[in-house]
């Protein structure tokens, strides 16, 4: 007999194992699909200092702590990639990359965010040479070279902090006149001598024969043009929402983030709900992500309960 299940989470972030121990615990039969646990949040937090109940924990630690918590509950887990979500009547059918199909009365969608690429001269060449966009996977390559971080706020300065541990040199690039960060990673780096800050700098290219060797930028003051000797350019300039799967069955705003009933977290879709970074709720934290996914799990259950009486 053919399964369809009560609800199918996309993500194993914040939000999306959040949402997973609410239906859980509700007995909905659930099965969450996902790349990876942690999103963001384990490749990129590295000291973790306002979440309530820890005074100071990494990322990585907090997201397996979640999926321990997660995984001590009755659900079902594939890891795999979500490719395709569409409905019919009141079910929705789910293609991965595989080719695997689920089937589902509602769907929550906490896919989070990718890294938003630089967009410039070199950056797609030197992907996987030099260019990266996650320094808890790649910093340690870096070690005893010289490094960049382009961004100069709370992702950027972290980023930093973490590469001070491996590289020799690290450079933080920053387009803006003023630094984003907060002042507390702030003054953290700047105990740091082998870290630099250099603000109103606009990347213009990347340069190197097989691997990274060089970054230009322009000063924006002067438009004078420099160029940096660097080995690494870690990319921390932001994110920009995983929703192509979905984009006929939700509205977006300008960021391209799924526009949601705040009340509920409900998309125009019924039964499709969406929480965490994903969406457009405006505050990106790992504290709002978990309440988002719990607001998401209470309100595709109450849909499930009232689709069902009507069905009867």
């Amino acid at each position: 007999m053919e399964t369809i299940y009560d609800l199918i989470i996309i993500g194993g972030g914040p939000a999306g194992m959040t949402a997973g121990i609410y239906t859980a615990r509700q007995k909905l039969k659930t099965l969450l699909i996902t790349k990876d646990f942690g999103g963001q949040m384990a490749k990129k937090a590295v000291s973790i200092e306002n979440y309530p109940g820890f005074e100071e924990i990494s990322g990585l630690e907090l997201i397996q702590l979640f999926e321990k918590h997660l995984r001590s509950h009755e659900i079902d887990i594939e890891i795999n990639a979500v490719k395709n979500v569409k409905k019919s009547g009141d079910v929705f059918l789910l293609m991965t990359a595989d080719r695997k199909e689920f089937k589902s009365k509602a769907v929550i969608v906490a896919s989070g965010a990718d890294p938003r690429p630089l967009e410039v001269e070199g950056e797609k060449e030197f992907i996987g040479k030099g260019v990266s966009y996650c320094v808890s996977c790649d910093g340690p390559l870096f070690a005893d070279k010289t490094v960049v971080v382009i961004g100069g706020g709370n992702a950027g300065f972290e980023a930093a902090l973490s590469l001070s541990n491996y590289a020799k040199k690290v450079y933080i690039l920053e387009s803006g006149e003023k630094i984003r960060a907060e002042k507390s990673i702030q003054d953290q780096v700047k105990k740091i001598a082998k870290i630099t800050v250099i603000i109103g700098s606009v990347i213009q290219k990347i340069q190197g024969k097989t691997f990274v060797e060089s970054i230009i930028y322009q000063e924006k003051t002067s438009k004078k043009l420099v160029t940096l000797e660097v080995q690494g350019i870690f990319v921390e300039i932001g994110s920009q929402p995983a929703t192509s799967f979905v984009k006929d069955l939700v509205d977006f705003n300008e960021k391209d983030e799924i526009v949601v009933d705040p009340k509920t977290s409900q998309t125009r879709t019924r039964g499709l709900f969406s929480a965490g970074d994903v969406d457009d709720v405006p505050y990106k934290q790992v504290v709002i992500a978990c309440g988002e996914g719990a607001k998401a799990a209470i309100s595709a259950s109450i849909y499930l309960q009232k689709n069902d009486r009507a069905q009867h």
